[in-house]
């Protein structure tokens, strides 16, 4: 039974990936992390010593603290947090438990250096359609909450990316972006490590619908049908973003928890009536 400031693994994994996730800071001293250089999907590392300082940037946002184990640096960052009047838990067995418990760990390596306003930035191609909002949402809900995405006419994304230290996506040439059969929201989940069953069935969703290969996947047909839907409601591409995110949100949820459910109407009558 966990203590009234800590949060499992289990709870935590639930919340990983949707709009209601915490804000997850990783505490781990540079030798924890070196040994391990990966990442709770959607957390930011920050130094214990200074909890002080970044303890108000929280401020009406829910927190889980991670450390190595869960132990006296998460109980005490916890401690300064919840002083400071920040809603906070620590995450019971640290990053070592959800390590040993299989949940996901993201490469550290593969993503970009956050920019000065603490968060990573990256441009893609205007007008989006499919993985264009996908991989926004893909980065938000798991690689940086806070990311700032930059839609940009489709001949200077180039050049947007050089000159304001953006990372480029779904353009030709670039990393993050299509390679053979597979579109970049696969890339995104291939790099980053995020290897879990949802997000792949949600992946082969996204590649049938923007490679149009409906036949990859039932509900691609219905994916593609509402992304150009929301393509000519927006004509603002941040509106259609976050129009967009709830979509993404209600389809990784169906991928991760509803695929076995039907619907029937009328409701068969119950036997002895």
């Amino acid at each position: 039974m966990p203590a009234p400031t800590e949060i499992t693994i289990a709870q935590l994994a639930r919340l990983i990936g949707t709009p209601d996730a915490p804000d997850v800071v990783d505490v781990r001293i540079d030798q924890d992390f070196a040994a391990d250089p990966r990442l709770i999907p959607g957390s930011r590392r920050r130094s214990y010593t200074t909890v002080s300082e970044w303890a108000q940037e929280h401020d009406g946002r829910r927190v889980v603290v991670t450390c190595q184990k869960g132990l006296k640096l998460s109980q005490g960052v916890v401690a300064w947090l919840r002083h400071h009047g920040v809603v906070a838990e620590a995450l019971e067995g640290g990053v070592q438990g959800w390590r040993d418990a299989g949940q996901m760990l993201v490469k550290s390596d593969k993503l970009p250096p956050l920019t000065t306003g603490a968060h990573t930035l990256w441009v893609t191609r205007e007008r989006p359609k499919i993985d264009r909002i996908a991989c926004p949402w893909l980065i938000r809900r798991f690689v940086d909450p806070r990311a700032v995405i930059l839609f940009a006419k489709a001949s200077e994304v180039a050049g947007v990316a050089e000159k304001f230290g953006a990372t480029p996506f779904d353009i030709d040439g670039v990393f993050w972006s299509h390679r053979g059969e597979k579109c970049t929201f696969d890339t995104l989940i291939d790099e980053i490590g995020l290897d879990c069953q949802p997000l792949w069935r949600l992946a082969a969703i996204v590649r049938g619908a923007d490679t149009a290969r409906l036949d990859l996947a039932p509900e691609a047909a219905g994916l593609l049908a509402m992304s150009l839907g929301l393509s000519r409601l927006y004509k603002d591409d941040l509106a259609q973003l976050d129009a967009g995110m709830t979509l993404y949100d209600a389809l990784y949820r169906w991928c991760r928890d509803a695929t076995d459910e039907t619907h029937h109407w009328p409701t068969p009558a119950k036997s002895g009536r």
